[in-house]
């Protein structure tokens, strides 16, 4: 199974803005630290916004900061959201016209393994994966995060930020 470039770049933004807690983020300011398209990121960001996890700004002092508490984001969440497609062969797509479906097995076989991919990914918060990247901190858009040491509500789970 292989993530799209959107969802690619849809977790780099949505782990940045995690990490930028007290300032607006920029389109430029991901381009410049990611390498990657201005275009491409733009769809991103209209995208999270209507997802309701990102907040937009528009104007000459515009950006982007994250509207969801990354406390209670999952992994899993987001890319059951921004992947579009899960057919890993044509059985379990929606043109299925292989002979076999039903009969070979292959169906059922990857069909739990996509569940079970995604159920791990379920594990991950977004918060916990900003907690625990020490290549996110070396970004020059890092700042320390100031939501990682209060629980999230509804949640036993505490993030906190390696020393």
């Amino acid at each position: 199974m292989r993530l799209t470039v959107f969802t690619d770049y849809s977790l780099r933004v949505l782990l940045v803005l995690a990490s930028r807690t007290d300032a607006l983020v920029t389109i430029a300011d991901i381009t410049e630290a990611f390498g990657i398209s201005q275009a491409h990121l733009m769809k991103v960001t209209q995208a999270l916004g209507k997802t309701g996890w990102v907040d937009t700004v528009r104007g000459r002092n515009g950006g982007m900061r994250l509207a969801a508490d990354p406390r209670k984001l999952s992994l899993g969440e987001v890319v059951r959201r921004l992947e579009a497609d899960f057919a890993l062969v044509e059985c379990l797509g929606e043109d299925n016209q292989c002979v076999l479906t039903g009969g070979c097995g292959l169906e059922v076989a990857l069909r739990q393994a996509t569940e079970v991919f995604l159920r791990e990914l379920d594990r991950y918060l977004i918060a916990d994966l900003v907690n625990t990247s020490p290549a996110l901190a070396q970004l020059a858009l890092w700042q320390p995060v100031t939501w990682n040491t209060l629980p999230a509500k509804g949640s036993g789970r505490s993030s906190q930020r390696p020393a």
